[in-house]
Order: structure tokens, then sequence, then C-alpha cells
């Protein structure tokens, strides 16, 4: 199964938020994916193991996968777009 990787400071607040509402948006399109929330700190090491990576913030650096942002979750502008990037890698 695809798996995506959302990451913010603490993995608890904004990243568990933008996690559960692509999840629910993915399975409404019948996309299966493991979407999981992660801390910031330990982003290198679940990298390697996902297909997409939703920033909270700016990466600071490039990833070898589709990198998307989350901040579109979280206002809805911009939603859309961004949630069919996802769904173009998860294919």
């Amino acid at each position: 199964m695809k798996r995506v990787i959302v990451a913010c400071g603490s993995g608890v607040a904004t990243s568990q938020m933008v996690a559960s509402k692509l999840k629910n948006l993915l399975q409404k399109r019948g996309i299966p994916a493991q979407v999981d929330a992660v801390d910031i700190k330990s982003l290198d090491r679940h990298i390697k193991n996902c297909d997409v990576y939703v920033s909270i913030t700016k990466p600071d650096k490039d990833y070898p996968v589709t990198v998307c942002s989350g901040i579109p979750f979280l206002t809805g502008v911009g939603m859309d777009a961004e949630l069919e990037k996802i769904i173009q890698a998860l294919k």
C-alpha cells in the first residue's frame, strides 16, 4: 500500500489534523493509502518508506519523494490542486 506522511513540529497537532483530512479525502476518491502524521525530527527515518511527503513548513532540503504542501488542507485554498498532486503521485 502506498504511504503518505505528514510532518509538523510535534507530530500531534497540525500534522494529525492534515493527515486525518487527507485520509478522508483519499478514501472518498477510492485511493488506497496509509496516511501517517510524524514529527519533523523523525522525518528522515520515515521518508525512506513513503511515497509522498506532505509538509506543513517549507522543506529545507530536497527529498527523493513527491513533496506537497499541507497548508491548503488547513486553509482550503488550493486544496483540490494539492490533492490532485498527491493522487497522481500515488498512482
